[in-house]
């Protein structure tokens, strides 16, 4: 009878290990499903026990597997060290709070801030409330943060599930210490205890390494310039979204609309700066809703310079909608060195400074701010008409820019620009809000938290959600091979063909899954998350389909408008640079 010869397993050093303080072996070949002789095991006590005194089953023999054996394929949950009781049952030593991740997200994660960032700043964490001390429980502070990121991406989910799907199989190992589930009572006591702190810590990272990521690969679906003078273009616009109409949420937030804060629901106002060709954030910024939208942007703007100056960089220039011109604000902007691209009301002055360039554009000026230190901030006028198929007018556009060099930045290709605002900062935040769409007591995009340091919390981990998901969706892109056929035949892939919803499909997918969701060693775990990569990565969506509707929606509406439709048309639009006629 001919037996596998026995050959030593790599392990991880001591210290080194993927479950707290225990070392984890690595396996063969990163091998993730495991084929075993079915007559090989046997029950390690030798006869049945309860459910208290769980066992694993152990393997007898290890003669070669024939054609025609009975097999049993094992996915390999965690890897964790082995506690043999005197009656001879195999338990696993450690604590299952440890071996639970984000799947492919979590790989996302480790990709951008290297791995064991969320148990770092678990361990740094103060805990207050009802939970106080590090005695091992049933939850911990690193499993309540990811439980945080899960529940901003499960919106029809309770607590239940969301536990449910983090600790996937890993309940069903017999572990040395009986473990269930934790109830969604204890996940509330626990978010309480970490408060946002470490969420808004996480959030400041990640947005940091999206930036970086963004500087060291070419995502560039547009950029603004002839070439030597290209510029990345970005878009900045801001949100409100609901929250519980608590009495605390209500006097921390306010509402807009109404003058006397009666609308059923306070809300959050975000303020989000995007790459325009992949939508991932750079920059967010959020406070209260309560005052007109104009000056809450405005102020949010102020403090997003502030709070991140390196995202303001030379090689960038920003698109944004008509609330935030006024010359200080925008000479503010610009003593970063960034450039600009703000669509101008029609209520604002911008008188001809000399005649109209080749281009058609022209020079103007704005000012503003105090009479004793009034700006007046030199800008190039960009005016023009956008026609689209089925429409009985057109729409007139005036735009300002610092960008005074007509030849490097021609007047029809800024005009071109700004209308990647829709796909960097409208379809962003509509794609975004569709993760917490349904989360709190409405139907549409809310949050679920009932206090406004947890709404800040839950923020916080939808922001580092929504923003891993984009980051798994680029992966993708990454990785994905060129379309063989059709009009993108031969082009590399780009995220915005990695749809959204798929992506964020495929990571609870992945975290489902319960084989990806626990602590692998890292071969495993990468031949994973390429399997999730592949799969993404052949699901595109079609862009660039010129698509015009009557009216902009943010949000899906509940009912539709009595007596009229919202009709959509497919047709390339026509910009047209308004220029004087030729003497």
């Amino acid at each position: 009878m001919k037996f596998y010869r026995a050959a030593p397993v790599n392990t991880i050093p001591s210290g080194q290990g993927t479950s707290g303080d225990c070392p984890a072996a690595g396996l063969p070949g990163a091998a993730p499903v495991i084929a075993l002789r079915l007559a090989d095991l046997v029950l390690a006590a030798g006869r049945p026990v309860a459910e208290a005194g769980r066992t694993a089953l152990v393997v007898a023999g290890t003669r070669k597997i024939r054609t025609g054996d009975q097999l049993v394929f094992v996915k390999v949950v965690a890897v964790a060290p082995a506690v043999v009781r005197r009656d001879g049952r195999v338990q696993a030593g450690g604590h299952p709070a440890d071996h639970a991740r984000l799947g492919a997200l979590g790989q996302q994660l480790d990709e951008l801030l290297g791995s064991g960032v969320i148990d770092e700043i678990a361990a740094r964490a103060t805990l207050a409330g009802k939970v106080k001390g590090k005695a091992r429980r049933a939850m911990t502070c690193a499993l309540t943060i990811r439980a945080s990121i899960l529940m901003a991406l499960m919106p029809d989910a309770g607590y239940g599930e969301v536990m449910a799907a983090l600790l996937g199989d890993l309940v069903l190992v017999p572990w040395q210490r009986p473990y269930q589930v934790p109830t969604a009572k204890v996940l509330s006591t626990w978010r309480a205890a970490v408060g946002p702190a470490p969420l808004a810590g996480l959030q400041a990272r990640l947005l940091a390494a999206v930036g970086a990521e963004h500087r060291d690969h070419d995502y560039r679906a547009v950029c603004v310039g002839e070439p030597g003078h290209e510029l990345r273009l970005g878009s900045i616009d801001g949100s409100v979204t609901r929250v519980p109409g608590t009495p605390a949420n209500r006097e921390a937030f306010g509402s807009t609309g109404t003058a006397d804060d009666s609308s059923p629901y306070p809300q959050v106002r975000d303020l989000l700066a995007a790459d325009a060709s992949t939508r991932g954030d750079l920059a967010v910024v959020s406070g209260p809703s309560g005052g007109p939208k104009a000056e809450g942007e405005q102020a949010l703007l102020d403090t997003m310079l502030a709070r991140y100056p390196g995202v303001f960089a030379p090689d960038r220039m920003w698109v944004m909608d008509r609330n935030f011109p006024g010359a200080d604000r925008v000479a503010r902007m610009l003593a970063t060195g960034t450039h600009v691209l703000i669509r101008v009301k029609s209520d604002i002055a911008l008188p001809r400074t000399g005649g109209f360039l080749p281009d058609g554009s022209y020079y103007s000026y704005l000012t503003g701010g105090p009479a004793a230190s009034r700006w007046w901030l030199k800008v190039r006028v960009v005016e023009y008409q956008v026609d689209a198929g089925g429409q009985d007018t057109g729409e007139m556009f005036c735009l300002i820019t610092d960008l005074h060099d007509h030849v490097a930045y021609p007047a029809a290709q800024l005009a071109a620009a700004y209308a990647w605002r829709w796909t960097g900062s409208e379809t962003a935040l509509k794609e975004a809000k569709s993760a917490i769409t349904g989360a709190g007591p409405s139907a549409g995009p809310i949050f679920r938290s009932a206090a406004p340091e947890l709404i800040e919390q839950e923020h916080a981990a939808w922001i580092c959600g929504t923003g891993l998901v984009r980051a798994l969706a680029r992966a993708a892109a990454r990785n994905a091979a060129p379309a063989g056929k059709g009009r993108r035949a031969g082009q590399k892939v780009q995220p915005r063909e990695i749809s959204f919803t798929a992506a964020r499909r495929a990571a609870l997918a992945s975290i489902r899954s319960g084989a990806a969701t626990a602590s692998l060693p890292a071969p495993m775990a990468g031949a994973f998350h390429r399997h999730t990569l592949r799969a993404l990565g052949k699901h595109r969506i079609v862009i660039d389909r010129h698509r015009h509707r009557d009216r902009k929606t943010k949000a899906r509406q509940a009912f539709p408008a009595a007596g009229r439709g919202i009709t959509t048309r497919t047709a390339i639009a026509q910009v047209s640079v308004c220029r004087p006629a030729p003497a």
